[in-house]
């Protein structure tokens, strides 16, 4: 089996895996073993599928890629959208009513301000920017296959989460739909969510920029704000 091919199929079995025990196969699972047997089944999975495309990947030998991103798209446009991205992955973490709630209170009933009045998925929103910009960045084979599958897989889980939501909390996440969008600012400009909400807070603004900055140093070549350095 080529490597190619390989992560292809590793690539499927992350994904869909994902998938199937996060939403059809869940709920059976879960009264056969027990939520602990089930997150260990879940957690046994997502290792052994991640661990075989990093196998896969790293077994690949070097291919030259289909296309490369123009210069102002690299210096400009990459670096604005992984800054947007980590800002909306640190805020993700902060009172996301998506997240189970140990008082039984539902978050969803307040209103959207933050990345929340940005899109109800900030966090799924994060790793589609990324896997967005960086398939554009370089279309090499490698690169190509794991930024469609980490789309795919925050896409469709974005939509699935959404029905699941609307199954567990009913009129609670079915109103935070309402007052929300699943793409980015399409609230705010509909009119549904004031301008000013989208402020993010100084928490996810500085611990976004932090990520970015350290995002972009940790690359094998100078990016985002080390690039503009230069």
């Amino acid at each position: 089996m080529g490597s190619l091919t390989s992560l292809v199929l590793a690539t499927i079995a992350f994904v869909g895996s994902h998938f199937l025990l996060s939403h059809p196969l869940r709920a059976s699972l879960v009264k056969r073993m027990g939520e602990g047997g089930f997150l260990a089944v879940y957690s046994i999975v997502a290792l052994f599928t991640f661990g075989w495309m990093v196998w896969a990947g790293v077994a690949m030998e070097p291919m030259a890629p289909r296309w490369v991103a123009p210069l102002w798209f690299y210096e400009w446009a990459a670096p604005a959208l992984m800054l947007l991205a980590s800002i909306l992955l640190v805020g993700a973490n902060i009172r996301n009513p998506a997240f189970p709630n140990p008082t039984g209170a539902s978050t969803a009933i307040r209103p959207a301000t933050g990345v929340f009045a940005v899109t109800r998925h900030p966090m799924n929103w994060a790793f589609m920017i990324w896997a967005i910009t960086h398939f554009i960045l370089s279309g090499t084979p490698l690169n190509i296959v794991l930024t469609i599958g980490l789309f795919v897989l925050t896409f469709f889980g974005s939509l699935l989460q959404d029905r699941k939501k609307e199954g567990l909390m009913g009129d609670a996440w079915q109103g935070w739909e309402a007052r929300t969008s699943f793409i980015p600012f399409r609230a705010v400009l509909d009119g549904r969510i004031p301008v000013g909400a989208i402020w993010p807070g100084w928490i996810s603004l500085l611990g976004g920029i932090g990520l970015w900055a350290a995002a972009s140093w940790a690359h094998h070549i100078p990016v985002g704000l080390f690039a503009w350095m230069i």
